[in-house]
């Protein structure tokens, strides 16, 4: 092989390798540092927001913050819970009939994975203590995905779906 064909080759190799970069999970090819720093704190603090609303005003909270748009849904330990928003408007109105108090405290490991100035993965590990009309108490641990998205001047939840860990079903 010729001298010149060795530096073709390895032109070819580095020109391929800095073309095939692709952006760590954290880094959105859209935003920059300051851009992603921002969504993270904004949808922080709205995840905040939807506990603290929840805990003080019951399970009807919900309603402000789940999307109105034809997009949502909600997924519960893998079963469509509600496909759309017309449905969770009135699933959480038949549930905040049963329930006399409710608090929900999100884990220590809440991550935000900005997408996009207005779009967000949210994921957290979630623990709910709730209080049902005839004054019984469920405590509950589990873990909770959605997209959040800043639509009409706030963040909502564009979809949702919580899972809480099952026992192993038995073999026989």
């Amino acid at each position: 092989m010729r001298p010149w064909q060795y530096g073709f080759i390895l032109a070819t190799i580095l020109a391929a390798a800095c073309g095939s970069r692709r952006p760590v999970p954290s880094e959105s090819p859209s935003l920059t540092a300051a851009q992603t720093a921002t969504v993270q704190a904004n949808v922080r603090t709205f995840a905040q927001a939807v506990a603290h609303d929840v805990t003080q005003d019951g399970p009807g909270a919900w309603r402000k913050h789940f999307s109105q748009s034809p997009s949502f849904f909600m997924v519960v330990e893998g079963h469509m819970a509600f496909p759309n928003s017309e449905s969770a408007t009135a699933g959480i109105r038949d549930f905040a009939r049963t329930v006399q108090r409710i608090e929900l405290m999100w884990g220590d490991d809440l991550r935000v994975d900005p997408l996009a100035s207005d779009l967000a993965v949210f994921a957290s590990s979630y623990h709910e203590v709730r209080i049902n009309t005839a004054g019984s108490r469920v405590d509950e641990d589990g873990f909770f995905t959605g997209i959040a998205e800043y639509r009409e001047g706030h963040w909502q939840f564009r979809n949702a779906h919580w899972s809480s860990p099952v026992s192993a079903p038995r073999v026989q």
